[in-house]
């Protein structure tokens, strides 16, 4: 008899090849779908796993309470964040900026100018580059981008506009009930409703392209 185990290991195998299958076929050579094995991981997110790998990681365990629809959606949005290369790269910055910060620090003490400026410099770049990362305006911007790419390809593979439109607004939804905190929570909101006006100018587009062929 079939253990709860192995019928639920089997059923999350099935998931990830299904998954892999609605995969656009120019990404399928270099993305990859797992599951992770995190303590309480995000529902979704991708990772660069060499110079030309990345992959993406679910929490099956979530992953498994929305409907397939709802799935199918917030999968194609990651994807979308591949194909715009918005997903974080390797975290390099924290790196630099301890160096620069302890450099720094050392040239002080030694008194060398043109080291001090070099350390004050890389501190500045690295610096910069994780207030870019970091940056809630830009980080909403960057998943709305990738919602209506997102909806583009749910099209492509076979959504009518207004289904994939409802899919995206149903799973956004959902996240928004099972945020942790506030300021996740506004990220969806924010996103639900740049949806919400996205489906509103596509069926305005449709209606008035029907009066014209009329």
């Amino acid at each position: 008899m079939t253990s709860y185990a192995t019928s639920s290991a089997k059923a999350e195998m099935s998931e990830l090849r299904r998954l892999k299958g609605i995969l656009p076929p120019e990404l399928q050579s270099w993305v990859t779908v797992e599951g992770t094995t995190e303590v309480n991981p995000p529902l979704i997110r991708s990772e660069e796993i060499g110079s030309d790998q990345v992959e993406i990681q679910i929490d099956l365990i979530k992953w498994d309470a929305l409907a397939i629809d709802q799935r199918n959606l917030l999968f194609w949005h990651e994807v979308a964040r591949i194909q715009n290369d918005t997903i974080p790269k390797d975290g390099w910055e924290m790196a630099a900026l301890a160096i620069g910060l302890g450099g720094a620090v050392g040239e002080l003490w030694v008194q060398d100018g043109l080291l001090l400026l070099l350390a004050v410099a890389l501190c500045g770049v690295s610096g910069y580059r994780l207030y870019q990362k970091n940056n809630g305006e830009k980080q909403v911007k960057e998943a709305i981008e990738a919602d209506e790419k997102a909806i583009a390809l749910a099209t492509r593979f076979g959504y009518t506009l207004p289904n994939a439109y409802k899919s995206l607004g149903s799973a956004l939804k959902t996240l928004i009930e099972q945020a942790p905190g506030k300021r996740q929570k506004a990220k969806y909101e924010g996103r639900l409703q740049a949806l919400k006006r996205s489906a509103n100018k596509a069926k305005a587009k449709t209606r008035a392209t029907s009066e014209e062929m009329m």
